[in-house]
């Protein structure tokens, strides 16, 4: 969940349900919002504790109960605007813990647990009237609730590990339970994820985006790693295995250094002043900057993680100089992302300490200079590739431009006075 703490809209809230018996039960609940690239997550988060003697039946029920409440809290207390563009998932997780009764059986206050034994009941949600009840639509503007238990959610948290990939697994989990409940009754909550990384249309977004790419003309032919692993899930290939093992690595590492970055801008929250004109580095900042490097999914991750470990493969001539790789974020067209490796001459053309005082000035220029329209943001990266005895590590520097609206005939224009005033500074003057 660390990665998608930056994309809450507003402080976790406890939240009070009722019909739920405190006799042989007592309970937490609390309700996140969290703002996705895809759309809007609501996810209430409830703990059940009860006694390490309690029968299943006494369970079942229990959590028949508590999605009941959760339920009749969401549809009283959360607002839909009915003119609102923006989708939206109800999402409840069900935390199971069983505790050592203690000597005061009638006091049920929350102090009364903390230091008793907890084991958590890895409890799956196999009673078909409660699954069916999740996905009936109560009304026109309210999404089922889906439930998981505890370790089913961070099964799914751990498999998918990025925002938009999990965005898309609910709504592909959620057309799962509308075709056929008796189905996914049988089949296991890590079957129903992982039916969603072998989809044949898993790769769909990054293709639309690979097309794109070449409509503007920024690459001249699909990408061959794209085409390779759309075509091992289409065909369901010995290879898909592989390359998910590739993806879910790349995923692990991307998150890594996006720890290292944004750490090294958080120690110089300059950088974010210069953005925002502020006077000092806010929470909302860091978690815009922070937004624009985890959004990506696991494709996207790929690539960006296959363009930086290509360099020590690179001719040691072109390691020395140093060199620039551009690379597109396959999950948003937006996005554009510039990859300055630091040549080992710190004085030469391509040296970090050349470099580096110009980041924000390198952003400005791309943007300026992609003729893509929906352009939002170029992220630079200065990356400092450094080789210890058998070691390998990279310092990368971090700077995110925004970029304002522009039309795809603006940004060619402008481009062209560009290249009109560059023409006349290189023109000799005339006596």
């Amino acid at each position: 969940m660390n990665e998608m703490a930056c994309y809450l809209r507003a402080d976790t809230l406890k939240i009070i349900l009722t019909d739920i018996p405190v006799v042989e039960s007592n309970h937490q609940a609390q309700y996140s919002q969290y703002q996705l690239p895809l759309g809007q997550l609501n996810l209430v988060e409830l703990v059940l504790y009860l006694p390490d003697d309690i029968l299943s039946a006494d369970i079942e029920t229990l959590c028949r109960a508590a999605f009941n409440a959760v339920n009749i809290w969401r549809k009283m207390h959360l607002s839909r605007p009915i003119d609102s563009q923006s989708p939206s998932i109800d999402v409840l997780v069900l935390d199971i813990q069983c505790q050592s009764r203690m000597n005061n059986e009638h006091d049920i206050d929350d102090k009364l647990y903390q230091n008793s034994p907890v084991q958590r009941i890895a409890h799956r949600f196999a009673n078909s009237d409660l699954i069916e009840a999740s996905i009936i639509d109560t009304s026109a503007d309210i999404q089922p609730l889906q439930i998981f238990s505890w370790h089913d959610w961070h099964l799914h948290l751990n498999k998918l590990q990025t925002p938009c990939e999990l965005w898309r697994f609910l709504y592909h989990r959620l057309g799962q339970l509308h075709h056929s409940t008796k189905d996914y009754i049988k089949n296991s909550e890590n079957d129903s994820v992982t039916g969603f990384l072998n989809d044949a249309d898993f790769f769909a977004p990054a293709i639309a985006i690979d097309n794109a790419l070449i409509k503007y003309g920024l690459q001249n032919e699909p990408n061959s790693a794209l085409i390779a692993m759309s075509l091992a899930h289409k065909t369901n290939s010995p290879t898909r295995s592989m390359y998910q093992q590739h993806l879910a690595q790349a995923a692990v590492l991307w998150s890594q250094l996006s720890v290292q970055m944004l750490e090294a801008v958080c120690k110089n929250s300059g950088l974010i002043k210069q953005k925002t004109s502020s006077d000092k580095c806010t929470e909302a900042d860091f978690s815009h900057w922070q937004r624009q490097i985890v959004d990506e999914s696991l494709f996207s991750r790929h690539e960006l993680i296959r363009t930086l470990y290509k360099h020590p493969k690179q001719a040691q001539q072109l390691q020395q100089q140093g060199y620039v790789v551009h690379q597109h974020s396959y999950e948003c067209l937006g996005r554009h992302y510039v990859l300055i490796f630091y040549g080992q001459d710190a004085e030469g053309q391509h040296g970090k300490s050349a470099i580096r005082p110009n980041l924000a000035k390198i952003a400005l220029d791309v943007a300026t200079r992609l003729p893509i329209a929906e352009l939002h943001h170029v992220i630079v990266l200065g990356i400092d590739f450094i080789i210890e005895a058998e070691d390998a590590f990279m310092d990368i520097d971090l700077w995110i431009q925004p970029v304002n609206a522009m039309t795809q005939r603006e940004r060619q224009l402008t481009k062209k006075i560009q290249q009109l005033q560059q023409n006349n500074q290189s023109s000799p003057a005339k006596p």
